[in-house]
């Protein structure tokens, strides 16, 4: 699928992508450099797993589910902003064909001045949203998160612009480097007994931190506003992945907004450090696959030979590499639990169980986002998202009447219900998308991580009474152990996992192949 005409610079125009696009930007390089992107995407968000996983075993032995509970209100609710904040234009910018200088500071001027916006109605509808919950506290935390809608507006081309042109590494530096500085004041800040306030002094630092950062690295700043500029394939592109992406909030965000709604802020804190110890670091290390995906893709647009292998490749990586993850987790929730959060959350075991399944089955689904994007088929993710939304929305609100827990598997029902859907919906879109070997190849995936969760049950009922630590150790060496057998002896895996390492590897080579 081509590139709308709208999006593309007048002849003569300076392209500000392409110009500052690395040496050896040929197809012949591409599959290497989008590797070593994925690589050095993937080795940053590897340091923001382990500042996330560090924040959750600081703060929850700092603060109570009361305050987790708090700031998950007011981010289920608001935090539909930043979807009208970024307006789809990074997502736009990164898969337009070329890019003039003009065109990215007319975006960069849109999405900063409706990030202003958004921070003025989240400061207004404060009170509205405290009587939502019945939760006073909620007037001031919403009123100072309200900046951060504008800090992460004036960022958001900034970020798209490295994605462009592919500078992962200095992405990865500042990425990682934010949230490390809201962590120490957060847990500076807790020490000090602020309470609450610890957790939005980490939000707003962290917002702030990441906009200095990415303007230093990006090495440019905004001319004025132009007219004349041709934009309006880019809005269109932006306005259709607004609507997926505000369906998908909601589906994604009705848990926690039933949970506070109808169980109040410790429940909810409770729900939300299952979410946050497993859920967010899983959507971390997602993300940057889309980060060297979607380039990538996006010219690889004409040869569906070469894109039909790149995403199945692409799922392959995800499965024996998250999906086995998630499957150790369903084995080991509560020794995990109980070595992250202490003895006072176990109530968290069950949930993390069921959300892990939910996690595992959305990153089977999660190439069929690179697709839509790469291919310019926002119209056609809106209505999928709108199903899928239904399905979600349905779920959860059953599961609900069974407490939390039942909110948990009614999430974990719909996402598996997702995962063959989307797979459907594409195949009937485009024939670049190869279904057949994307089914065959999950199904083998999630056999796998079903037997390492077993080998994981087994291990930590054998050892109940024994450290947590040492479940941990025992059961992750029990699930290697299972994948290592499996490899050895069924040639199918085989296959799989000698693919994922060849990815692996072209990561870290230094020549480009002939």
């Amino acid at each position: 699928m081509t590139e709308p005409d709208a999006t593309r610079p007048d002849v003569g125009r300076t392209d500000v992508s392409e110009a500052a696009a690395p040496a050896g930007a040929g197809s012949r390089g591409l599959g290497q450099r989008a590797a070593r992107g994925a690589f050095v995407t993937l080795g940053g968000q590897a340091a923001r797993i382990v500042l996330q996983l560090v924040s959750v075993v600081v703060l929850a032995r700092l603060l109570d589910p009361h305050d987790y509970g708090i700031l998950a209100m007011v981010l289920a609710v608001i935090g539909v902003g930043e979807i009208f904040r970024d307006f789809g234009l990074s997502n736009a910018a990164v898969q337009a064909k070329s890019l003039s200088t003009g065109q990215r500071d007319n975006l960069f001027w849109t999405n900063a001045g409706i990030g202003l916006v958004l921070a003025a109605i989240a400061f207004a509808i404060s009170v509205p949203l405290a009587a939502l919950y019945g939760e006073p506290a909620l007037v001031d935390v919403t009123r100072v998160l309200a900046v951060t809608f504008l800090l992460n507006g004036l960022a958001t081309q900034f970020r798209a612009d490295l994605v462009r042109r592919l500078q992962f590494r200095r992405l990865a530096v500042v990425d990682v480097t934010a949230p490390a500085v809201g962590l120490t004041l957060a847990a500076l800040a807790a020490l000090s007994g602020w309470g609450l306030w610890a957790l939005v002094a980490q939000q707003v630092a962290q917002s702030l931190v990441l906009l200095l950062g990415l303007v230093a690295a990006a090495r440019w700043l905004p001319g004025r506003p132009r007219r004349g500029e041709p934009m309006a394939g880019l809005l269109r592109f932006g306005w259709d992945m607004v609507g997926s992406q505000l369906v998908g909030y909601a589906a994604n965000n009705v848990d926690s907004l039933l949970i506070g709604v109808r169980f109040g802020a410790g429940p909810l804190g409770v729900y939300n450090r299952a979410f946050q110890l497993l859920m967010s670091p899983l959507t971390q290390l997602r993300a940057p696959s889309t980060t060297v995906a979607l380039p990538v893709l996006s010219r690889l647009a004409d040869e569906p030979r070469r894109y039909g292998e790149f995403v199945r490749r692409g799922q392959l990586a995800l499965g024996y590499s998250l999906v086995a993850g998630l499957g150790f987790v369903v084995g080991a929730a509560e020794p995990i639990t109980d070595l992250f959060l202490g003895a006072r959350w176990e109530a968290v075991t069950p949930l993390l169980r069921l959300l892990a399944v939910a996690g595992a089955c959305q990153t089977l689904a999660y190439v069929g986002y690179w697709v839509y994007l790469s291919r310019g088929l926002t119209r056609a993710l809106l209505r999928y998202s709108l199903v899928a939304a239904l399905i979600k929305i349905t779920c959860v609100a059953v599961g609900s009447l069974w407490g939390v827990q039942g909110t948990a598997a009614g999430y974990a029902l719909a996402a598996a219900i997702e995962w063959p859907l989307s797979l459907a919906w594409l195949s009937r879109l485009t024939p670049a998308y190869p279904g057949r070997a994307l089914a065959l190849g999950a199904l083998r995936i999630l056999a796998m991580s079903a037997a390492g969760a077993l080998a994981g049950a087994g291990v930590t009922t054998a050892m109940a009474g024994a450290p947590a630590v040492l479940q941990v150790l025992a059961a992750a060496g029990s699930t290697v152990v299972v994948y290592a057998v499996a490899t050895a002896l069924v040639p199918a895996v085989r296959s799989d996992i000698r693919g994922v390492l060849d990815v692996a590897r072209l990561a870290t080579r230094r020549t480009v192949p002939a």
